[in-house]
């Protein structure tokens, strides 16, 4: 008689900012599709001057935590952590769980790789190693079954709108980029005329990130045509709008949004920004390197690829390492 498998503890540990938090969960539901798994959401935060000490410095003690009653012993099977805030316990929980756990880090920790079992950056870091996997992009919490399943929700609003029906995905201020309203104008005139002549619709949403100015900019000229543009106020209609499009535009600032785009399969027009970095034109090379997407040119091509599933593929090399493979 054989005994149950127990499953894998995963704590999924980040800042709790939505966009790190999304790729620490993301990969641990990937891990969990994989393999019988418990997920857990941890967060963590630093009180005082521990916010902005350097990791390999930190003291990394409870008694700087702002909530230290989650982040203790028992500790897990898998560790998945993101962002700054985690780095503290990132490179010390390996020694603190008595090499039980195993410790992956996402994006490039800036820190040495020894502490960590893997670390799993975005290939345009140019990050290599015996202990990193890199992927294009960032994991991400979307899937084909989680899209679809969302649909249902607002199809009686989305049924009617004529094809193509465009979703809208736009980003905003970061370090490298930023949506000015002259920026803002030029992309609502060339996205309304486009969609006005192809008699299609838009299905729009923005970021936290996008401007004020250029969100009122945006929304005040695509409201003129059919379809939805989301105001932010009641259910997340942002899976529903993946699920319905038959293409997608993207802000070329976010790698969150694109890589969610190119889950779906589906044609990803990427929409010009103000600035721009280097590693960001490495990443979208690479996208349109795999097909996926294409720069967004007052048209709305057609074409067919494979959906990208890099979270998946990071899963799968987690469990062949746990495992000894």
């Amino acid at each position: 008689m054989t005994g149950k498998i127990r499953p894998l503890v995963i704590w999924a540990v980040s800042d709790g900012r939505a966009g790190i938090e999304a790729q620490v969960v993301g990969l641990a539901e990937a891990v969990a599709r994989h393999a019988p798994a418990l997920v857990v959401n941890r967060r963590v935060a630093w009180k005082g001057p521990a916010r902005w000490l350097p990791p390999q410095v930190h003291p990394a003690s409870k008694a700087w935590l702002e909530d230290a009653s989650a982040l203790g012993p028992p500790w897990p099977d898998l560790w998945i952590a993101a962002g700054r805030a985690s780095l503290p316990l990132s490179l010390r929980v390996r020694a603190r769980s008595g090499g039980r756990t195993f410790v992956v880090q996402l994006q490039h920790p800036r820190t040495a790789l020894g502490a960590f079992d893997l670390v799993i950056p975005p290939e345009h870091d140019g990050l290599t190693g015996p202990n990193v996997f890199p992927i294009l992009g960032a994991p991400t919490r979307l899937t084909l079954e989680k899209i679809g399943g969302k649909a249902h929700a607002f199809a009686e609003t989305l049924a009617p709108l004529p094809h193509p029906r465009v979703a809208v995905l736009i980003g905003g201020k970061s370090k490298a980029h930023d949506l000015s309203p002259r920026r803002a104008e030029t992309m609502a005139a060339e996205v309304e005329a486009t969609v006005r002549a192809a008699g299609g619709s838009v299905m729009v949403t923005f970021s936290r990130r996008t401007p004020a100015a250029a969100r009122d900019i945006l929304a005040r000229r695509w409201s003129g045509l059919p379809g939805v543009v989301w105001s932010g106020e009641g259910p997340n209609p942002y899976f529903a709008f993946l699920a319905a499009a038959d293409v997608i535009l993207v802000t070329e600032d976010s790698t969150n949004l694109a890589i969610d785009a190119a889950a779906t399969g589906k044609p990803v027009h990427v929409l010009k920004m103000d600035g721009g970095a280097a590693k960001f034109a490495r990443f979208h090379a690479a996208l349109a390197a795999r097909g996926v997407s294409r720069p967004f040119d007052g048209r709305l091509e057609t074409w067919a690829y494979e959906p990208l599933a890099e979270t998946d593929r990071a899963a799968d090399e987690i469990l062949k390492r746990m495992a000894g493979a």
